[in-house]
């Protein structure tokens, strides 16, 4: 990390453009198309998917996660809320946990030092579930919510970093692409599927952060190029300058996927990705639905085919 007075590259400039504020009005797109071509369960007979709600989430089933959720269901998913605290009995018959963005829809938690939104016996609890188990789909983009779900990552080998990373992004990206040719999207379960038809070849994210890997056997799905850096101010979504912490995290992972026990954990490090939004005054896409991150809804049909054990 270094408190330098460095010059902000332009492309970062660029990126910070495209950061929308805290209170940046972010709503769902009633338009886009949740439709799965192929199934993988009849209608209501698959596994329990259940979005936690419970822990000040900026993302739930039923606001910038409703199409999230209705993708899920549409691929025979059965989807619910879970607003009760975290515990061996909330989480009893839940197959896949989702749990993204918590401790960040409120004012408070947007400046250092940023507050964990567990308990460390909700930590406990959904470690020991996993064990079990249990699959869980952890996500937590920039600060403030890589800081809030910080020891609930570590317990599973990644090392969130509470702060903002951009990279180069090519002319006319509203995010940061990642392609398999230059070896950003790895080879994976999740970026195979199940046949040819739901290869992944690239993704868009939409400004989050990258960690590090602190357990064995943890598998990246995304990592950021070798000009990758992340930003780390005090207080979140008031721009950057010169005097801004900065650390050089080429090569840090954006998503992993990792075996615990006998349950599976899957993590990324932004949550927009998943959404299908309309951004801003001018509604302007944000998500699966903006037309350079079309393949982002199949990655994410594969990152759950991956969770309930239909890839592998």
């Amino acid at each position: 990390m270094t408190h330098a007075r460095l010059r902000i590259p332009v492309w970062a400039i660029v990126a910070l453009s495209y950061l929308p504020a805290a209170s940046a009005q972010q709503v769902p797109d009633t338009t886009f198309d949740v439709s799965v071509p192929r199934p993988a369960h009849s209608k209501g007979r698959g596994p329990v998917v259940a979005i936690d709600a419970a822990h000040h989430n900026y993302h739930t089933a039923g606001g910038r996660y409703r199409t999230f959720a209705q993708v899920l269901t549409a691929d025979g998913y059965q989807l619910r809320e879970s607003r009760a605290p975290l515990s061996a009995k909330t989480l009893g018959g839940v197959a896949i946990l989702v749990i993204a963005n918590a401790g960040t829809d409120s004012a408070a938690s947007w400046q250092l030092p940023t507050p964990p939104a567990f308990t460390d016996g909700e930590v406990d609890a959904v470690e020991a579930w996993v064990r079990a188990g249990g699959a869980l789909l952890l996500i937590a983009d920039h600060m403030p919510a890589a800081g809030a779900a910080a020891s609930l990552a570590e317990r599973f080998g990644a090392r969130f970093t509470n702060g903002y990373t951009m990279q180069p992004r090519p002319e006319g990206y509203p995010g940061d692409l990642f392609t398999r040719a230059d070896q950003t999207l790895l080879d994976h379960p999740v970026t195979r599927g199940r046949e040819r038809g739901e290869r992944i070849d690239s993704v868009v994210t939409f400004t989050g952060q990258a960690f590090q890997l602190t357990g064995s056997g943890i598998a990246p799905v995304l990592r950021f190029g070798p000009r990758a850096t992340t930003f780390l101010p005090v207080r979140a979504g008031v721009g950057f300058d010169s005097t801004t912490p900065r650390v050089y995290s080429g090569h840090w992972v954006h998503a992993a996927t990792v075996k615990v026990g006998s349950g599976r954990v899957a993590l990324f490090g932004e949550a927009a990705m998943f959404s299908a939004q309309r951004a801003g005054a001018s509604g302007a896409p944000m998500g699966m639905n903006h037309p350079r991150a079309v393949p982002n809804k199949q990655l994410l049909l594969n990152t759950i085919h991956w969770l309930s054990g239909l890839l592998d």
